[in-house]
């Protein structure tokens, strides 16, 4: 096989509009720039005409692109994943295909890699928050500063910007699921690829359509994400650590309650001191539901430990084509 300097991975909604002139400006500049690529297109369950553009780009361009059909969709996530791994490029780029990320940005991106030696550069649009309301751009401040600060990458600005380029290592080295996309920066640290960068980008307008990505859900699901992967990264090889600790602690102060709640009826009795019965204390009640959660949790551990080493594959998605 010929090699590939740079893989263009393009994950897709309803955008047959604006992938002519995405490739166009793709190819253009990597004929510029003296680069051997692909641009990789993932229909993710495309209802328009995309993957029948897609079709006819590989047919005028079959060495440079490929494309990936989604039965229905999965998400952002999978069709990065399914792009991930079809990528052959020794740099590969990510980028939406709604002609707001730049593909002039390219060849910086590739040189930061391949000569800074970063193992990912994320891009950051500085000037994408003019034009967005306050409902937009408030909740995304404040999305971005909580995972600096949980993911301890602290010189990134735009966790969720599309346009990204990676070392081809640390895309074959990821598992990217679910609405994880977010978050790759963060997975690429946990990998042990730490060396991370960010370069300012240009912007650009919405040209066709509307965005796919706009609700308040998407910054719960956001945050959502971000406290499973952080649960994931820590504990989730070993769950026994967290349920474990947690089961056993509340099992030990029940346990202890009960003795005291207990101790004292039967002090009570040998002095010949009235006391109600143990049943009448809220406290025993109390205590025993601690021991009985407790217990619970310890159980709960014990089980994902044994499913956290069982666990079947996650990225299972049903491909309808592949070109």
């Amino acid at each position: 096989m010929n090699k590939v300097d740079i893989s263009v991975v393009v994950p897709l909604y309803n955008e047959d509009e604006s992938l002519p002139e995405l490739f166009s400006w793709i190819k253009r500049v990597m004929i510029t720039g003296g680069f051997s690529y692909e641009v990789i297109f993932v229909s993710d369950g495309s209802t328009d005409r995309s993957w029948e553009v897609i079709e006819d780009l590989q047919k005028e361009n079959p060495d440079t692109v490929h494309g990936i059909k989604f039965r229905r969709n999965y998400g952002k996530s999978p069709a990065l994943y399914c792009g991930f791994g079809a990528a052959q490029g020794d740099v590969v780029i990510t980028m939406d295909a709604d002609l707001q990320d730049s593909p002039d940005e390219i060849p910086e991106l590739y040189r930061m890699i391949t000569q800074e030696g970063y193992d990912l550069v994320s891009g950051y649009k500085m000037n994408r928050s003019k034009g967005d309301p306050l409902s937009k751009t408030i909740p995304t401040k404040l999305f971005n500063a909580t995972a600096r600060q949980v993911s301890g990458i602290h010189n990134l600005h735009d966790f969720n910007c599309g346009l990204k380029a990676y070392r081809k290592e640390v895309v074959k080295n990821i598992e990217v699921y679910g609405e994880m996309h977010r978050y790759i920066p963060y997975l690429a640290k946990n990998a042990g690829f730490c060396k991370i960068g960010e370069k300012r980008v240009h912007h650009q307008a919405r040209k066709f359509g509307k965005s796919k990505f706009m609700g308040l859900n998407r910054f719960v699901n956001g945050y959502l994400d971000l406290l499973s992967l952080w649960f994931l990264n820590n504990f989730g090889l070993k769950p026994m650590h967290v349920f474990g600790f947690i089961g056993t602690l509340m099992f030990i102060i029940g346990f202890l309650a009960v003795c005291v709640v207990g101790g004292t009826k039967l002090y009570c009795l040998t002095k010949g001191i009235p006391h109600p019965l143990i049943t009448s204390s809220p406290y025993f009640f109390i205590a025993l539901t601690m021991m009985i959660l407790g217990t619970q949790l310890f159980v709960a551990g014990f089980l994902g430990e044994l499913i956290s080493r069982n666990a079947p594959e996650r990225n299972n998605y049903q491909i309808e084509k592949t070109i």
